[in-house]
């Protein structure tokens, strides 16, 4: 996060009326804690902004499309009533991210290499029940959690999870799948629950997404994406940047065949080794300045939105996890900093989500300056052994 060091020059005179009489670190900590909530309040109107032209530029690349068109209308004037909810909880002293990443089981149908899921050595048995994610998601809602972000495992191993969106038109779910099990039936349902984006992993051309996700996974994704532009779905594809895959990903001609299959939607994310031996999957420095630069190129030059994780969160001063811009919720309900921090002191079948952001775990990780500098690559990732330390 935006580290707040000690002032260069004191807050102006309504902010400093009542240090009379203070003690010299008494009167440090008071106007700290000014400029930190100043820079607070900065940091969400920044973010506010940020997600509202997100929006605008979906409703731009939507134009050709006058029901996808409508819809993103009225996204912007939901996003806009969400961040208005947010910024009343911040006055009660509950900061709500507009982010929420839900996991929602461990159960996949592939076994790709390097999955972070996998690393997790969880089981189905506890996942939470289509109950609890329903009232978890309703809670969100009402707190003003405009986008949910709906991960796994296979999120469609979770049938019911089209249900549960239904019941929540004002709350946009990008759902990360391997595309596998999306029948006629999905597609369908997709086509009518148009707050629901499928974003397909893939890893580049058929040999590199076959050799990570299994042989004949490519062409079966291609497939889908056909029937997903004939119904005029809008979606996007998630691209794990690797060492192996980083001058392909990054071709324009293959964004160009991407956008001319009705992608319009790209999330660019680096590989975390979440699993011992894959080390050498990362992409070097030079390598992530290359991405970035390539990306903006795309954004100037190419009819879709471009996403790159974890770059994009330089724009906002460092890490957005433990609730800074985002928080994860485990398959069996945990809530935690990040996909890539699995740690928690809150576990929301028995807390209220409103209870658990309020997290000191989470907060002296939002606090603290070590996520300011990520040196590139995921901070929190390279913190871990700090971050597991505030638990004990």
């Amino acid at each position: 996060m935006v580290h707040i060091g000690k002032p260069n020059s004191l807050p102006d005179h309504h902010d400093t009326k009542d240090l009379k009489g203070s003690t010299g670190d008494e009167m440090i900590t008071r106007i700290e804690r000014s400029f930190h909530m100043k820079d607070q309040r900065e940091f969400i109107n920044l973010f506010n902004r940020s997600i509202w032209n997100l929006f605008e530029n979906a409703l731009k690349t939507a134009y050709a499309n006058p029901a996808q068109s409508y819809f993103f209308l009225k996204t912007l004037r939901a996003q806009k009533k969400a961040s208005q909810k947010r910024t009343l909880w911040e006055k009660k002293g509950v900061h709500v991210p507009p982010f929420m990443i839900a996991s929602i089981t461990n159960r996949c149908n592939l076994h790709c290499s390097g999955c972070y899921a996998n690393a997790r050595d969880k089981t189905s048995d506890s996942e939470m029940s289509k109950v609890e994610l329903t009232g978890l998601i309703s809670e969100a809602n009402e707190l003003g959690i405009s986008i949910v972000i709906l991960g796994g495992g296979e999120p469609f191993a979770r049938r019911e999870i089209m249900e549960i969106t239904s019941g929540f038109p004002d709350i946009i779910f990008p759902l990360f799948t391997n595309g596998l099990l999306m029948d006629d039936g999905l597609i369908a349902g997709l086509k009518k629950q148009k707050n629901v984006v499928p974003v397909i992993s893939m890893e580049g051309h058929e040999n590199q997404t076959d050799e990570r996700r299994g042989k004949g996974v490519h062409d079966a994704v291609q497939k889908v994406i056909l029937k997903m532009k004939k119904a005029g779905i809008f979606y996007g594809v998630s691209l794990t940047v690797t060492t192996n895959n980083f001058d392909t990903i990054t071709n324009p001609q293959y964004i160009k065949e991407q956008v001319e299959l009705g992608c319009k939607l790209f999330f660019y994310i680096e590989y975390i080794p979440i699993k011992k031996g894959t080390e050498k999957m990362v992409i070097n420095q030079k390598q992530r300045e290359e991405l970035q630069s390539r990306v903006d190129s795309f954004r100037a030059g190419y009819p879709g939105l471009f996403i790159t994780f974890p770059g994009d969160e330089e724009e906002f001063g460092g890490c957005l996890s433990a609730g800074r811009g985002f928080v994860h919720v485990s398959p069996e309900g945990d809530l935690e900093p990040c996909p890539f921090a699995p740690y928690s002191d809150s576990n929301l079948k028995e807390l209220s989500l409103k209870d658990a952001l309020k997290s000191d775990f989470l907060k002296r990780i939002r606090e603290s300056n070590k996520l300011g500098e990520t040196r590139g690559g995921c901070a929190l990732f390279a913190e871990r052994e700090w971050v597991r330390s505030l638990i004990h």
